[in-house]
């Protein structure tokens, strides 16, 4: 799964890197602990003065489907499968028309270990180590994505703040190498399809055939300290690499 991220570019460079306006007024930190909830940077096409433009907007992390009546399912919809995401009711709709891509410097995962003498936490189960995930070329994971706009129909007529943007991270299951961390990783679209899948006019079938390993894709990996378990801790301390360089994983060589 996808549960902990790191976002720490300007909007004005993750504009240049993939090629869009800055559509939003909001303009987020740089956030070293992303966690669900909070507000993250996506990239979508939208018209913008009749003509298809893609844009930086911001969203919450966490997809409320249009047809919610209670917006707290979205903390329980923070990532959906690319296996059943085109038939799962609360993400099929956004799949067919409304798919984005989560921009991230890296992710967190959690591995346990199960070696004898591993550490053990206060229920006597080993502790799990995060790992911090990233590209080897040090470019943005292009995460896919989906968005929906909720509104709250308690809200009155004409009030703009009653329209929520959400959206949820797509995983896959984990590349070679990172799969000794966790079995599930990002879905990472491939700069050459950055279009097709963006393209609302692109269905749902030729869009599920999008959904396969991205061919570009080196990913590293290094355990990190456990401070970033607390979503209180923020800061590039966050991705200090401990000093068991040897424990450093690298995947899809």
């Amino acid at each position: 799964m996808c549960g902990r991220y790191v976002a720490a570019q300007d909007p004005a460079a993750l504009a240049v890197e993939f090629d869009a306006v800055v559509g939003s007024e909001d303009h987020l930190a740089p956030d070293y602990n992303v966690a669900p909830t909070k507000q993250v940077h996506l990239v979508v096409d939208r018209d913008l003065e009749g003509e298809r433009t893609r844009a930086l907007e911001v969203a919450r992390w966490g997809l409320i489907p249009s047809w919610a009546k209670d917006p707290g399912i979205g903390s329980r919809l923070i990532n959906a499968r690319a296996e059943t995401v085109a038939t799962k009711p609360a993400f099929r709709g956004a799949f067919a028309k409304r798919r984005c891509l989560v921009p991230a410097d890296g992710y967190y995962e959690w591995y346990t270990p199960t070696q004898a003498g591993a550490p053990l936490g206060r229920a006597g189960k080993p502790l799990k180590q995060p790992f911090y995930i990233h590209r080897k070329d040090g470019a943005s994971l292009a995460m896919a994505g989906l968005y929906e706009w909720w509104r709250d129909d308690s809200a009155v007529a004409g009030d703009e703040s009653a329209w929520r943007l959400t959206c949820t991270i797509i995983t896959t299951e984990a590349a070679d190498g990172i799969r000794r961390i966790h079995d599930r990783m990002p879905m990472v679209i491939d700069r050459s399809r950055w279009g097709s899948w963006l393209d609302p006019d692109v269905g749902p079938e030729q869009a599920s055939s999008l959904l396969s390993p991205s061919s570009e894709l080196k990913l590293v990996a290094y355990p990190v300290s456990t401070r970033v378990n607390s979503v209180l801790n923020n800061g590039p301390e966050l991705l200090t690499p401990l000093e068991a360089a040897e424990d450093a994983i690298e995947a899809g060589e």
